[in-house]
């Protein structure tokens, strides 16, 4: 049985893909291009919900404190690089003379 937020994903998927097909097949396109329209726009709409609707509190594997190797990619290191104020370079408000 699926979860509550995976049926959620792939309702939403299901919505973005007939929505896609469907616009694209007033927009004049064959049948054929609809249906592959349609399912490209499901498949990416399903990563993009995935990553939007976050996942409840404990769901999520915990990792024990420790050397180990880095979290996937992105993981920490967006949120470490963020506090150490990277990306605040010329022309966005510091180095201008």
């Amino acid at each position: 049985m699926l979860s509550l937020r995976t049926t959620l994903v792939f309702l939403l998927a299901l919505l973005a893909g007939t929505a896609g097909g469907v616009l694209t097949a007033l927009a004049g396109e064959g049948t054929p291009r609809s249906v592959l329209a349609g399912l490209a726009a499901a498949g990416l709409a399903v990563s993009f919900f995935d990553r939007l609707i976050a996942a409840e509190p404990g769901s999520e594997p915990r990792s024990e404190p420790g050397p180990g190797p880095e979290p996937g990619p992105g993981g920490d290191r967006r949120r470490r690089a963020v506090d150490a104020g990277a990306g605040a370079g010329v022309g966005e408000g510091q180095g201008h003379g």
